[in-house]
């Protein structure tokens, strides 16, 4: 590897590794329903925003929760195929 493509390798690795470290964190343009709508009409109702019971924001308590409802449906329809898809259905053609 030839010294420029060594320091453009190294210069792209760096700036990959700390173009986070490097973005501002702005708040957005277009805050959602619930700040906007639900929490004016909180605060004027004098009932404030609360933490969740289950905070699903710390790290990947979402995913897991998606990934054992998508196995518990998967057992459903896996245990009830037959009797849906198969059993119920009636012969539209003879078998000779």
């Amino acid at each position: 590897m030839t010294s420029l493509k060594r320091g453009l390798l190294a210069s792209v690795f760096l700036l990959l590794l700390f173009s986070p470290v490097l973005a501002e964190e702005e708040a957005p343009k277009w805050p959602g329903v619930d700040e906007t709508v639900v929490g004016k009409y909180a605060k004027e109702l004098g009932r404030e925003a609360r933490d969740p019971y289950i905070n699903t924001d710390q790290g990947d308590l979402l995913l897991f929760l998606f990934a054992l409802a998508g196995t518990a449906g998967g057992f459903v329809i896996g245990y009830y195929w037959h009797k849906v898809f198969v059993a119920g259905k009636k012969d539209l053609e003879p078998r000779d």
